[in-house]
């Protein structure tokens, strides 16, 4: 079973209802999701190597519960390979081609799925340009900061226990 086949075969109305219990913090963006929804119903499919997998996972950092969505190589050529891949910029076309992980069909309904992938596939966008845009964006800072000195790292980076100490960070987690 893949994404393709669990949209095809599932109501955007059933979706939906899904979608406010699981994130109901999404009510105000329920109409962008319903047009992701629509155009993923005449985009085709493309093959994928990876297969789609949703866990509950507790934070290491709070210890709070959520939702992962990753994404598992077929076959893995190495062992990076063998970890959960983040999927949240793969083109739409690959995610329908993603197969579900038998587990994930087991601990998930179909409905649920969709309404994971859905809020995935779309936490940095919901236009597959925007979010393309955001990838090369993040790109360019990771050459950027790859051509740097050493002392232009040091100078341009903070430590986690600097991050950790930050009045915004605090602000962060408070929220």
């Amino acid at each position: 079973m893949n994404l393709d086949k669990l949209i095809h075969g599932n109501l955007w109305l059933s979706v939906a209802a899904i979608l406010l219990k699981q994130y109901p913090d999404e009510e105000k963006n329920i109409s962008a999701y319903e047009e992701v929804y629509q155009k993923l119903l005449v985009i085709s499919p493309a093959e994928s190597a990876l297969s789609i997998e949703i866990e509950h996972q507790t934070d290491d950092f709070d210890g709070k519960k959520y939702i992962s969505v990753s994404g598992k190589y077929n076959n893995p050529k190495n062992e990076e390979e063998t970890f959960s891949q983040s999927i949240e910029f793969e083109p739409w076309r690959k995610w329908l081609g993603m197969s579900i992980i038998k587990g994930t069909m087991d601990n998930f309904s179909e409905l649920e799925i969709i309404a994971h992938c859905l809020f995935e596939m779309t936490c940095v966008g919901c236009e597959e340009e925007i979010i393309q845009e955001e990838l090369k964006k993040l790109e360019q800072e990771m050459e950027d900061y790859q051509s740097m000195t050493d002392d232009e790292k040091k100078e341009n980076s903070i430590s986690l226990d600097e991050l950790f100490n930050t009045d915004d960070f605090a602000n962060d987690l408070e929220n």
